[in-house]
């Protein structure tokens, strides 16, 4: 049987174009009654256009499903989760995807284009995942999905902002998983390569092409889906292709915590970036385990 999303309701923001617009239509498909949030900025944050989400509603109403829009930033949260409930009564996924860009050089970058991307990719999916969380967990069901990016996974030349903001949503992704695994709400990260405005500055046409925001919202349903169990996890994504991402720890050396010098560590060195017997670790439980381990505790 198809999967459908009868009866949840779900905020996608960023949703007047690209990826969100994308996640927002197969969503309003399946069932879902969807909250089209869109500031209408540029892809740079600048400006607001309240007519950006009204096209994504028209188009999930003439396919047969329900939606409204929703024209706040990201950074008034509690404004848009309001309007999730003011209209549909609920809130039950709540998809982080908006975003910008102000590429510069780490030396070369201001305040402001890191400030601007702080607010609207971390701190906006932390004002709008807070307000949803208390309805969520009264309701003993929640869905987040957080959106990152290769950029914030292994870092990229001209994106301190942007990159740092976007591994941090997955840290945040990983706590809200943690405190929500009890209540039935869930958090997963996905680092997505698709067209969109933004990489349309980066990206060739022949690659704007083969990589369609529709390939990645497949993935982003499965994760706001109720039979999907999976939480805390991170997905790469893109021109058909899914990969589950994860952290790997060398073995490692063992030192006498009384006392070691840095000569020590050099000669440890090759053992510790060893990876020939490595671990997959998944919480802050596996780190005092290593620990543990120095036979110098003995």
């Amino acid at each position: 049987m198809p999967l459908d999303f009868n009866g949840k309701v779900a905020i996608v923001t960023g949703a007047g174009n690209g990826l969100g617009r994308s996640h927002a239509l197969l969503l309003g498909s399946l069932g879902a009654r969807v909250v089209v949030n869109d500031l209408g900025g540029s892809g740079s944050g600048e400006g607001r256009d309240a007519t950006v989400a009204d096209g994504v509603v028209a188009e999930i109403r003439a396919a047969g499903g329900e939606a409204v829009a929703n024209p706040d930033s990201v950074t008034d949260g509690e404004r848009i989760v309001q309007c999730a409930l003011d209209s549909f009564g609920r809130i039950d996924i709540v998809v982080n995807n908006a975003g910008i860009l102000r590429d510069k050089s780490f030396h070369k970058m201001s305040d402001e284009d890191w400030d601007l991307v702080y607010q609207v990719h971390l701190h906006g999916a932390f004002k709008v995942s807070r307000a949803a969380f208390p309805h969520m967990r009264d309701q003993g069901y929640g869905r987040f999905v957080m959106t990152t990016s290769a950029a914030g996974i292994y870092g990229n030349f001209g994106q301190a902002n942007y990159s740092a903001c976007k591994l941090a949503l997955h840290g945040l992704s990983q706590t809200i998983a943690i405190e929500g695994r009890t209540k039935g709400v869930q958090s997963n990260t996905i680092a997505p390569i698709a067209a969109s405005r933004l990489m349309g500055t980066v990206m060739d046409e022949q690659a704007m092409t083969l990589l369609k925001p529709e390939v990645v919202s497949p993935l982003v349903a499965w994760l706001c889906h109720e039979d999907c169990e999976s939480t805390g996890n991170l997905f790469e994504v893109g021109a058909g292709w899914i990969s589950r991402v994860r952290w790997e720890r060398s073995e490692g050396a063992y030192f006498d915590p009384a006392g070691f010098s840095p000569d020590d560590v050099r000669s440890a060195w090759e053992k510790i970036n060893d990876f020939t017997n490595a671990s997959h670790p998944t919480s802050t439980g596996t780190t005092f385990q290593a620990i543990q381990q120095n036979p110098h505790l003995a």
